[in-house]
């Protein structure tokens, strides 16, 4: 009835309507099964023309919100400012501040790994769904209310974040079931366990605040240094973390600093690498001088987003800024071009037995060598996330060289 209101006049309810000339079949043998005339408002035909309303009604609104989006998309592709002034200290950046590369014209390849895991899952949930209604249907009333979808797909990831510390753990299947908010949630969680939000006396609704900066900074479009990767990565940094010849002699801030790090490594990249970045003149190897130039990009982001989100805003400036450099010195450390040098030093130090974790810059060094090794540990997973990755690199790179 409330449908009905809104297209006729509430004084006309109930009554029989007699059809405007035109619209329906003047004639019984015009329209089989019509009576011509009045209709009753419960008729086949009335129904249907109502139904015909409001699918033209719909259309226009979702024609219309096409048409927004479309022009917001348009608003939000022009670059922003480069430089975030106006503090001392390290130089920021501000968010999304380099012009946007359009792979669009490129055909995306569906990864075909997904594809069994999301059937997996929804044969799952599915399950779950018909055990609840049979057991009601058995007269078996639960001891928990019936779940909805997203409470069962919650539920999954409660579950996968007991066993965060497994080599194991299946990245993609989580950033499915936290509906694309795997960093977010995993940082959530492991700030937690490890007790820094206590130690450091963050506020939990400005660390999300932050966490959700740096993974909108992300680029989704990317199939490979996306949001999921900084989660995998930092899930993989975690495994290092708790290592135990390591952990024993780790702090809080050697653990956050490993986090935050391995969350915001690749952070606002533009899904190509530093020699297309030199080769094609961009803004960002003019800036940073040819030097770790993505690296250099990913540091001064983060640093922007914590300054931005006043995360670390109640703690001493001298401490804040000892965060910023050596933040800066753990994702420059994820240069490829530096491979050598870690391993050359990593090699000397195991060759001279020198390597004492009691002292900062000792553990500061190993804190690089555990991030380095978690940005490219994919090939050391399982077989199926392994491949999947592969794959998403490889589509990277493929499309890195159409734009040339």
């Amino acid at each position: 009835m409330p449908v009905l209101e809104r297209y006729f006049p509430s004084a006309e309810l109930g009554r029989r309507w007699t059809a405007p000339e035109g619209v329906l079949p003047s004639s019984p043998a015009g329209r089989p099964g019509c009576q011509q005339g009045p209709l009753p408002w419960d008729s086949p035909e009335m129904i249907r023309m109502v139904k015909l309303v409001w699918k033209s009604k719909s259309e226009l609104q979702a024609a219309k919100q096409r048409g927004v989006l479309e022009t917001e998309d348009a608003l939000h592709g022009f670059p922003g400012d480069v430089r975030l002034r106006g503090q001392t200290g390290v130089p920021a950046e501000r968010r999304g501040s380099y012009p946007f590369i359009d792979f669009r014209p490129l055909n995306n390849t569906t990864h075909s790994g997904e594809i069994g895991t999301k059937k997996k899952v929804k044969r799952l949930l599915s399950f779950q769904r018909y055990f609840h209604a049979s057991r009601l249907l058995r007269g078996i009333v639960p001891q928990a209310p019936l779940h909805l979808l997203d409470e069962d797909y919650l539920g999954q990831a409660r579950h996968m974040l007991s066993k965060v510390g497994m080599w194991d753990f299946d990245i993609f299947l989580f950033d499915r079931l936290t509906n694309g908010n795997s960093l977010v949630t995993l940082l959530c969680h492991l700030f937690s366990t490890h007790g820094l939000i206590h130690h450091f006396k963050l506020d939990m609704v400005t660390l999300h605040r932050f966490l959700v900066m740096v993974q909108e900074d992300y680029h989704s479009q990317n199939p490979y240094h996306n949001a999921v990767h900084a989660a995998d990565v930092t899930q993989a940094m975690h495994c290092y973390l708790k290592e135990p010849k390591l952990a024993s002699f780790l702090t809080p801030l050697d653990i956050m600093l490993g986090l935050l790090a391995a969350a915001a490594h690749d952070v606002d990249h533009p899904g190509v690498n530093q020699p297309f970045l030199i080769k094609t003149n961009h803004h960002l190897a003019n800036l940073y001088q040819n030097m770790s130039v993505l690296e250099n990009h990913h540091w001064r982001s983060t640093i922007g987003m914590l300054r931005e989100s006043r995360l670390l805003a109640h703690l001493p400036k001298e401490m804040t800024q000892d965060i910023e450099q050596q933040l800066g010195s753990l994702i420059l450390a994820t240069d490829i071009n530096r491979q050598n040098e870690f391993l050359a030093r990593l090699r000397t130090h195991l060759h001279n037995k020198d390597l004492r974790l009691e002292d900062g810059r000792d553990r500061h060094f190993m804190l690089q060598i555990a991030l380095k090794c978690a940005d490219i540990c994919n090939p050391c997973r399982v077989w199926e996330m392994s491949k999947q990755w592969s794959e998403r690199v490889c589509e990277e790179f493929y499309r890195q060289g159409g734009t040339i």
